[in-house]
C-alpha cells in the first residue's frame, strides 16, 4: 500500500524549476526560455546556490556545445554577466548532459568587482543548431526562507 503521509521536505527547502528549451537561433548562446519567448530568470538575493542541469533532448545538429550561468541585476537581465561557464562541451547524444553551480558569495564577488549589484540568476545554453532542444533544470538551494511549496508539487493548470 502507497504511503499516505504528506512528505514536503524538499519541496520546502529548494527550489526546483523545470524547463524545455527550444533555441529560436543556431549558434548563439541565449537565456534558458520557458516556451518560445520567455525568459526564465529567477530572484536569487535570498539563496546561498544556485545548479543547473541541461540534458541533450532533441539532437539535429551537434547538440549543446556549452552551459553558463549569468547573473543581472533585476528580472529583465540589466548588466548581465558572466558567473561561470563550462566552456566548449560536446553534448552531441540525446541523454548527454551538463551542470555548472556557483554560490551567492561568487555571484556577489563577480558582481561588486565589475560594480553591478545582481539579484537574479539565469542558464544560457548555446546550441549547435536551432533545432536542438534541451531540458533544463534549476536548482536554487540554501534559501533564505524556508516554506511550503517553495517548489510547487506540479505546474499543470
Amino acid at each position: 500500500m502507497a504511503s499516505s503521509v504528506a512528505t514536503d521536505r524538499l519541496s520546502c527547502r529548494r527550489k526546483i524549476l523545470m524547463y524545455h528549451h527550444a533555441p529560436a537561433d543556431a549558434a548563439t548562446e541565449q537565456s534558458v526560455k520557458a516556451g518560445a519567448t520567455t525568459t526564465t530568470w529567477q530572484a536569487f538575493k535570498d539563496f546561498g546556490s544556485f545548479q543547473v542541469c541541461a540534458m541533450l533532448g532533441l539532437k539535429t545538429g551537434n547538440g549543446l556545445i556549452e552551459l553558463s550561468i549569468y547573473a543581472a541585476e533585476d528580472a529583465s537581465g540589466s548588466n548581465a554577466t558572466e558567473i561561470k561557464t563550462s566552456g566548449a562541451i560536446t553534448a552531441d547524444a540525446v541523454g548527454d548532459w551538463a551542470m555548472q553551480e556557483c554560490t551567492a558569495e561568487e555571484v556577489n564577488h563577480v558582481g561588486k568587482a565589475a560594480g553591478y549589484d545582481f539579484t537574479h540568476i539565469v542558464a544560457y545554453v548555446d546550441c549547435h543548431h536551432n533545432d536542438d532542444e534541451v531540458e533544463v533544470v534549476y536548482i536554487l538551494d540554501e534559501p533564505r526562507f524556508k516554506y511550503d511549496a517553495l517548489t510547487p508539487a506540479t505546474t499543470i493548470a
